[in-house]
């Protein structure tokens, strides 16, 4: 169905947090198409806008689909929303890759956040919700988004990129608000 329909259809799920196993090993490829990945994109557009997030990778609801949403404006400013099935990034390389530090967070580790150096372009390739081959090249926290999400789809979280001690201070800012998110946030 068309993403417009995704938006106002579906449920806000709980999201799962870092060192839960689903999110820390590759998922696996979408090869179905039909109502049942409808109703969890749905679900997961629900969920992505409960938490105020840009992306979220079907794990971070504990399916283990190589699938994530996007709601976040690119390198112009221009929203921009979307689905993206078993996604690649391919990103700049030698002259061409320049890399922009900013600030991270991960709706799975919620209320934390730290700068991490990306590459400020990225191209995402992939399947639409409809199974049809996409590819969307995108700066901003757009592109900021294909690459996080996609790590999510390889099993890695963003955590994972950091040194030793950002990582450790990252998990005392999730810690001294944690309390704010249960265990089932953002579903209520």
């Amino acid at each position: 169905m068309p993403v417009s329909e995704l938006l106002r259809l579906g449920t806000a799920q709980p999201i799962i947090r870092w060192g839960t196993p689903v999110l820390h090993a590759p998922a696996r490829p979408v090869t179905e198409f039909g109502s049942d990945l409808q109703d969890l994109l749905a679900d997961m557009f629900a969920t992505n806008t409960a938490a105020h997030g840009a992306g979220l990778a079907a794990q971070q609801i504990g399916v283990d689909l190589a699938v994530f949403i996007y709601d976040c404006t690119d390198e112009v400013g221009t929203q921009r929303t979307g689905v993206v099935c078993n996604p690649v990034v391919d990103l700049p390389e030698a002259v061409d890759r320049q890399l922009v530090d900013d600030c991270e967070g991960c709706l799975s580790l919620p209320g934390a956040y730290t700068d991490l150096a990306r590459p400020d372009f990225s191209t995402c390739r992939g399947n639409d919700q409809y199974g049809n081959p996409i590819e969307i090249t995108a700066g901003g926290t757009l592109g900021r988004c294909f690459q996080h999400e996609t790590d999510h789809i390889n099993g890695i979280v963003f955590g994972d990129r950091l040194p030793t001690r950002k990582r450790k201070q990252l998990y005392r800012d999730h810690d001294e608000v944690s309390d704010q998110y249960t265990a089932h946030w953002p579903a209520c």
